[in-house]
């Protein structure tokens, strides 16, 4: 297996411990999460698993970063503690994770329970000579640390600091104590009341549960600098140990049009307001069909693309075993899987090989007996985390009562259940529209297809025919 180690800019040998460490930055909630987001951890949560499945095992930690200047303006704006809104955020995060299919992490440390264990860290550095004290501040010396630069690739003179303050000996020296402001939650320290700076929470968390050197260390590309790069010098000059990572991986972002899908710039669109409109399968073939290290542009046409993929694997999946005979060689197809996955993840070429497979489920003669390539097919989506279920829908059956009966349709016999009684609505109009398209009145058809689409049913024709799908 190779992977793309940002530090090295090549690809090498994947040759971790046991376990393999693997931390990846998790979000600060001051708002909820949007779906660049879930680009990130869907591509985390897919190496993951995808290593689980190698037979490695894997100790993952992801933190939450609840104490922040924008967690502070937010819960100001709203009358409430930081505390509050950092704990709902961080359900409403867990809830969305959940829904998207991500697994999740075996430790989530917060920065706000882990001060004693980040003063720990300062004071060892400071006592090293690393890090001064300046006003009740604290900063890292970048100048003390020689390979200051070795992530991201640049030289001390050529970098700009964007945290100005006075007291700083170099303009690149960044806090790792902020003193407290007043109205801020703050916590007492041997330099006074402050609070940790955001480069040095992650440093002490992944110290304190995954020891001084970590095998993965990932995140979004836009963490390189300054924070990736700041973490190396302050974990290396704590303990003296490098590498602090074997392995840095970083995902390309999410962008909207030209820009970064982002909080700051408000151009984002929510995890719930995806899943209202698309299904995990679709948000997750959205994500993977490009090489994690690529940027992708969000789109609905992408997404719609997407939404077609997962239910042509679906199908496969659930198509009906109707024989004896073995057709199908699912031994190609495993062996295809793994060899672009242990080529630095690429669950591109990887759906790639799910889509060749649904392929040669969906063409197998009667006859063929589809059980073993049905469960190579699920085995693999389940890798990259795809269920290949529909998701479940709860539906108000009366809208749909009236359209059925608009058209001169019923339904037959007692349906107790609301959302049956839609379903079976649903079905007879589909029904009622193929038997339209048989007889090429397409005006009466496509009149149906719009009422439906009224109603958030899309329809979509196969050549294993009419689905259809439900999109609030």
């Amino acid at each position: 297996m190779k992977v793309y180690n940002t530090l090295s800019g090549r690809k090498e040998e994947f040759t971790p411990g046991d376990p393999v460490k693997m931390y990846v930055c998790g979000v600060t909630p001051y708002s909820e999460c949007h779906i660049g987001h879930a680009m990130s951890y869907i591509i985390f949560d897919a190496i993951r698993r995808y290593l689980e499945f190698r037979g490695y095992r894997v100790k993952h930690v992801q933190n939450f970063t609840d104490v922040d200047d924008k967690i502070i303006a937010s819960a100001n704006n709203l009358g409430i503690s930081t505390k509050e809104l950092a704990e709902g955020l961080i359900s409403r995060y867990f809830a969305d994770m959940d829904a998207l299919n991500v697994k999740r992490a075996h430790i989530y440390p917060r920065a706000t329970e882990e001060i004693p264990k980040i003063i720990e860290v300062i004071e060892g550095l400071i006592n090293k000579g690393y890090a001064y004290e300046a006003a009740g501040n604290v900063y890292f010396r970048v100048a003390s640390f020689p390979d200051y630069g070795k992530l991201s690739h640049r030289a001390i003179d050529e970098m700009v600091s964007s945290e100005e303050a006075a007291g700083k000996e170099h303009p690149m020296d960044f806090a790792l104590w902020k003193t407290a402001k007043p109205g801020e939650p703050y916590w007492q320290s041997p330099w006074g009341g402050g609070r940790p700076g955001w480069h040095i929470e992650c440093s002490a968390m992944s110290l304190k549960y995954l020891g001084e050197t970590l095998d993965i260390h990932g995140g979004g590309q836009d963490l390189i600098f300054p924070h990736h790069e700041n973490e190396i010098a302050q974990s290396e000059a704590f303990s003296g140990v490098a590498p602090f990572a074997r392995y840095w991986l970083h995902n390309g972002l999410m962008q909207l049009g030209e820009e970064k899908m982002s909080k700051s710039l408000g151009n984002l669109i929510t995890v719930g307001e995806a899943l209202e409109r698309y299904s995990t399968d679709a948000l997750r073939l959205f994500v993977l069909s490009s090489h994690y290290r690529s940027p992708l542009t969000y789109s609905e046409e992408g997404l719609e693309a997407a939404h077609r993929g997962a239910v042509r694997l679906r199908l496969a999946a659930h198509r009906e075993d109707r024989g004896e005979g073995t057709a199908i060689d699912v031994a190609s197809y495993r062996q295809r899987f793994i060899q672009t996955m242990d080529d630095d993840f690429n669950t591109a070429q990887a759906i790639a090989v799910l889509f060749d497979l649904a392929r040669d489920v969906n063409r197998a003669p009667q006859g063929s007996s589809l059980a073993e390539a049905q469960h190579t097919l699920v085995e693999l989506a389940t890798v990259l985390g795809l269920t290949l279920e529909e998701k479940v829908i709860s539906l108000d059956a009366e809208p749909f009562i009236k359209l059925a009966a608009k058209h001169g349709l019923s339904l037959e016999g007692e349906i107790p259940d609301e959302t049956q009684r839609a379903i079976s609505c649903i079905e007879i109009l589909v029904k009622k529209r193929d038997e339209l398209r048989a007889a090429k009145e397409w005006a009466l058809a496509d009149r149906i297809r719009a009422e439906l689409a009224e109603l958030g049913i899309i329809l979509e024709d196969t050549s294993q025919g009419t689905i259809w799908r439900y999109r609030r």
